[in-house]
């Protein structure tokens, strides 16, 4: 029997085989669909929210609870009446570390307050508006940047 190595062209299968050459892996194309949604044919998942509180040297439960004290509120949940929150869940990441926290003792009382409920509905990765407002040392002292996930789960 003689066997002669297929040439391409003749071969169709020969074309398969060869499709991991060189070439390919020199091609670059752009990524115009992503899970995370679309807008214009461009990958658009935007930052939504900014949050990290520095408390210094000071207990950043207790400093939260004088704050509250000071607004006349009893519990970190009576702060939604006045802050705006998000309506649906968004995903939560580590803020880069090269941008700066909110310093407590030098900022706006509202401002503390509005960053720090946002936090106590945020874990490390998700932020929920239906869960529970809980402030834990952790919770408290993350820095995040939240985004709106565009229908990733649609």
């Amino acid at each position: 029997m003689n066997a002669t190595p297929p040439v391409l062209g003749r071969d169709p299968l020969a074309r398969i085989a060869n499709a991991g050459g060189p070439m390919s892996r020199t091609r670059t194309e752009r990524i115009q669909c992503s899970l995370l949604g679309q807008d214009a044919g461009w990958i658009r998942c935007p930052s939504v929210i900014r949050l990290g509180l520095d408390f210094g040297r000071r207990d950043p439960l207790a400093a939260l609870r004088r704050l509250l004290r000071a607004e006349g509120l009893p519990t970190a949940e009576d702060l939604r009446p006045r802050v705006l929150v998000p309506e649906r869940p968004l995903i939560c990441r580590p803020l880069a570390p090269a941008v700066g926290r909110l310093v407590v003792k030098e900022a706006e009382p509202d401002e503390v307050l509005r960053q720090a409920l946002l936090l106590g509905l945020c874990t490390a990765h998700r932020f929920d508006p239906e869960r529970p407002v809980l402030w834990t040392r952790t919770s408290v002292t993350r820095a995040l940047e939240l985004f709106d996930p565009e229908g990733f789960y649609a």
